[in-house]
């Protein structure tokens, strides 16, 4: 870029020197110069020529991209958010694929009635030689001959595995146009999102979209790809879920045509401020481990909270507990079920919860005395990588196109952002955009919400674990061109890496403890067991979840449960009523601990009815695999009659007292990024499935039959503190958007209890689209689901 109006401006914010377009280095204090290409969306751009200057800030370098020369600077944010950039704000989560809103284009002078809106981490390369202009990477149909077959199927997962939340969020349609995707080697982005007009889009439109790909298909699966296409358009395949479990089984048989090499290196260091290291780390410091694809890779990377005396110590217990845990897991390539294994590492992380929640009860720690830490975790197994989070810590996935953060911060910025209320670059601006939401320890498992994703991997790559003493500040950013992707090319080695990134963290950032973990895949071919041509796809063969439920298969803990602190009451004057009192309160209790110490069998005793009328609930943990046999309409109003309930109410309340939504999770359970529902009161929902966890963590799938107009609850939920001005965004929107009838979903048994009628005789408006025809699920369990 020669434009002499192009002068880029150091992105580090202490700094901010002008400098010239072919600079790679600030010239004054030698910052890599991040060049950040954003897409235009809206009208209005078009009236600008390339290379011209807008509003004292973007450079038009191609068609719909500009460039940020300014960008330590925060962009425009609007307080008051168009509906149509709603669905970029709640897929937040899965920034990986979907771009994200940076800010508004203010360069009005061309055009006073135009409005242009800046999406960041779009499908663009961000080249590092200087004077080449980013381009878009080039479609989905224009690179699809040329990849391999394990390739071309990983990118079917991603789109498959996106089909639930894009279409949730009306915004499906963004996977029917292959132009609109756009791979980054392995990774699939989509340029933009487009509303689903007139109607939401079919699992059988899919399938006609996929047909197009099928001719240049790889010959390993191209009867495989064929089949799976025909089985879409015949709806044969009814659910995403089901389609997903297909193309797990081709990518895994493809898989075993490559092997993979790990090596991992962790580091830590204290820092120039602080006078004691409370983070930790796995494997231990100091040391290059290597691992081969039969040895499963594990690396931790911990940040701890409370102090010297605590956050050390939570830290350390934290590592312990989920070593313990993890050795304990079966990573069984003939028994692999991807579902049970995210289950299975989401409870680890709840068991080293637990473990710092007891001794911060068995210590009388209360509020701010409470110890804690965040959690990152990395696990490899066969040819997938699943990651784990809890907390601010982070993990980038670095190829050697680009540099990705892949968990989404449990902090409240992040969590405004997921909910609708605000755009990204303006909530970070705000004091209390950094605190966060949850850490390990702070509360039972029962409250926590850990975040487990699965990533294929086909090619070499780098996962960066790092406390926010490195991440903050956009160091890793900044930097990976520089200190990482060397790893990729050959020219350095892990370790040396390790130790240029720490100093980095304490040079540039130095405020707080610094703690990293290092792990890079090295994938190459293997002709020896590398298939020739997949079998065809069979719904009916997808591999059924194990009997055995998570919490068997991982160490045994006794837990204390975390208690909350309680003031004694007043003892109040003895009125003649008191005897009655007495039983109503011998009544309460009684119910009380029947609710605490007997979960399952509320839930059994429901499915109980249900499955002796061969109701739509599964009690068993594994799904017969033969399909039911197409019920009569007598047989279908009596499964509907003993499977629905009524809500009851709208709120839950949490460990701090505070009443929460009653939410229903659009996705399985082990898919923590998931869209979100408020189910109001009055609310028929009928039971589809129950999961096969244990004891609080059981979960129940359900359909909505009808809603509630009854939500005046909701109109007072409280939240954690927050800055006046996103309060003020908040009362602008509903909180959360309300289920539709038919939506179908997932929730805890635990959450879910206390607040329906089982004694319920709903009328056939009640009934909604459950009194029509039944639930297929209900009748064929899926069998991707836990």
């Amino acid at each position: 870029m020669d434009n002499p109006a192009a002068t880029l401006h150091c992105p580090n914010y202490r700094c901010q020197a002008a400098n010239p377009p072919v600079n790679k280095f600030c010239q004054n204090c030698r910052t890599p110069l991040k060049r950040r290409y954003l897409w235009a969306l809206g009208s209005g751009i078009e009236a600008y020529q390339p290379e011209s200057l807008i509003a004292n800030r973007y450079v038009l370098v191609n068609e719909r991209i500009v460039l940020d020369t300014k960008p330590a600077t925060p962009p425009d944010t609007p307080q008051e958010i168009p509906e149509e950039l709603l669905p970029y704000l709640r897929l937040s989560p899965y920034r990986l694929h979907i771009p994200q809103v940076y800010g508004r284009l203010t360069g009005g002078e061309r055009r006073q009635d135009s409005e242009i809106w800046l999406l960041e981490d779009a499908p663009i390369l961000e080249t590092d030689t200087a004077g080449t202009q980013g381009e878009l990477f080039p479609p989905l149909r224009t690179v699809w001959q040329e990849a391999t077959a394990i390739r071309q199927l990983n990118w079917l997962w991603q789109i498959a595995n996106l089909w639930q939340p894009l279409s949730s969020e009306g915004v499906g349609t963004s996977l029917l146009n292959l132009d609109w995707l756009r791979p980054e080697s392995s990774i699939l982005h989509l340029l933009e999102l487009h509303r689903d007009e007139p109607a939401a889009p079919t699992l059988k439109q899919l399938g006609q979209c996929w047909s197009q790909l099928q001719p240049d298909a790889s010959s390993v699966i191209k009867k495989f790809f064929g089949q799976l296409c025909d089985q879409l358009t015949q709806g044969k395949i009814r659910t995403a879920e089901q389609l997903v479990g297909l193309l797990d089984q081709g990518i895994k048989d493809c898989g075993q045509g490559q092997s993979r090499h790990y090596q991992i290196f962790t580091g830590t260091d204290s820092g120039p401020v602080r006078r004691h290291n409370e983070d930790a780390c796995y494997p231990p410091i100091g040391q290059l481990w290597s691992r081969s694809t039969d040895e499963n890779a594990l690396a931790i990377v911990c940040d701890g909270i409370g102090g010297h005396e605590g956050g050390e110590v939570a830290s350390e217990l934290a590592i312990n507990v989920l070593r313990e845990q993890v050795e304990r897991l079966h990573f069984d390539r003939d028994h692999w079920h991807p579902t049970h294994l995210t289950l299975q590492l989401e409870q680890a992380a709840c068991a080293a919860n637990d473990a710092i929640s007891q001794q911060n009860d068995s210590e009388h720690r209360s509020e701010r005395q409470r110890m804690g830490t965040t959690l990152v975790m990395a696990q490899t197994s066969a040819h997938e990588i699943y990651i784990t989070h809890v907390g601010d810590s982070r993990v980038y996935w670095v190829t050697r196109q680009g540099c990705h953060q892949i968990t989404q911060d449990d902090d409240l910025a992040s969590r405004e952002v997921r909910l609708g209320y605000t755009f990204y670059r303006y909530a970070v601006q705000q004091p209390t955009s950094g605190s966060l939401i949850q850490a390990l320890g702070m509360a039972s498992s029962t409250t926590l919400h850990p975040t487990t994703q699965r990533f294929i991997l086909d090619e070499d790559s780098v996962f960066l674990l790092c406390s926010d003493g490195l991440s903050d500040h956009d160091r890793v950013e900044q930097y990976w061109q520089t200190e990482i992707l060397p790893i990729l090319d050959g020219q350095r080695d892990v370790p040396t890496a390790a130790d240029h990134l720490i100093e980095i963290a304490n040079r540039q950032n130095g405020h707080d403890n610094v703690t990293l973990a290092l792990v890079y895949c090295q994938v190459t071919a293997s002709t020896e067991t590398a298939p020739t041509e997949l079998a065809p796809p069979q719904p009916e063969s997808l591999p059924l979840p194990t009997t055995e439920t998570p919490s068997e298969t991982l160490a045994t803990t006794t837990i204390v449960p975390s208690h909350t602190k309680t003031q004694p009451l007043t003892r109040p004057k003895r009125r003649p009523w008191g005897l009655m009192l007495a039983i109503v309160v011998l009544l309460v209790v009684g119910a009380g601990l029947a609710y605490l110490l007997l979960p399952r069998r509320w839930l059994q005793g429901f499915v109980r009815q249900s499955s002796n009328s061969d109701a739509p609930v599964s009690v068993s943990g594994t799904p017969s695999p033969t399909a039911s046999p197409t019920p009569t309409p007598e047989t279908v109003s009596s499964l509907e009659n003993l499977a629905l309930m009524r809500v009851t109410r709208s709120t839950i309340t949490n460990s701090q007292g505070q009443d929460v939504p009653l939410l229903l999770r659009l996705n399985p359970p082990e898919e923590n990024l998931s869209p979100i529902r408020l189910i109001p009161r009055g609310s028929v929902l009928q039971v589809i499935r129950q999961s096969s966890d244990s004891g609080e963590e059981d979960w129940l799938k359900l359909r909505v039959c009808s809603t509630g107009t009854e939500n005046a609850e909701m109109q007072s939920i409280q939240t954690a503190p927050a800055s006046p001005t996103l309060a003020d965004a908040k009362r602008r929107r509903n909180i959360y958007p309300q289920v539709q009838p038919g939506e179908r979903g997932w929730i805890k048994v635990v959450n879910i209890r206390s607040n329906v009628d089982l004694n319920v005789n709903p009328t056939l408006a009640q009934k909604g689209v459950c009194a029509t025809a039944p639930e297929s699920d209900a009748l064929t369990p899926s069998l991707s689901s836990p």
